[in-house]
């Protein structure tokens, strides 16, 4: 019998919308081949000239660029919104439930200190929080 995860009864989640993930300091927004075909066709350009303008390598990875500010280079800071929000990375799609933040009680509650919607609202269930950890490992 395996041990059950310490949020076996689920965690509240319900986007706020702030943008706060998208923002801040700098980081890396992983993307895979899907991911750029599918960001380079919302844009109307080929992959080639999408990669040329907002994919950087890092080792044998692929992020999207930033702002020097640490802004996704798809972050409207006027309106505080994604650009590019339907077809946005699996990297963004599956915040707040990584793996990272959820390897203890503590790791949550440091999410939940920096994303206001990670702790509240709609209680997501065990199964759903899992899928999405299982699709990367950030």
């Amino acid at each position: 019998m395996t041990e059950q995860p310490w949020f076996k009864d689920g965690l509240p989640f319900t986007c706020s919308q702030c943008g706060d993930c998208c923002t801040g300091a700098p980081g890396y927004v992983w993307v895979n081949k899907e991911e750029i075909a599918a960001l380079a066709k919302r844009l109307a350009l080929d992959v080639e000239t999408f990669e040329r303008q907002y994919v950087r390598e890092v080792g044998i990875r692929k992020s999207l660029v930033e702002y020097e500010n640490g802004d996704c280079a798809f972050f409207d800071s006027q309106k505080r919104q994604c650009t590019v929000y339907s077809d946005r990375p699996r990297q963004c799609r599956t915040w707040p439930f990584w793996e990272s933040n959820l390897r203890s009680e503590e790791a949550w509650q440091e999410t939940c200190r920096v994303c206001p919607g990670s702790g509240q609202g709609e209680l997501v269930q065990l199964d759903q929080i899992l899928d999405q950890a299982s699709l990367i490992k950030v």
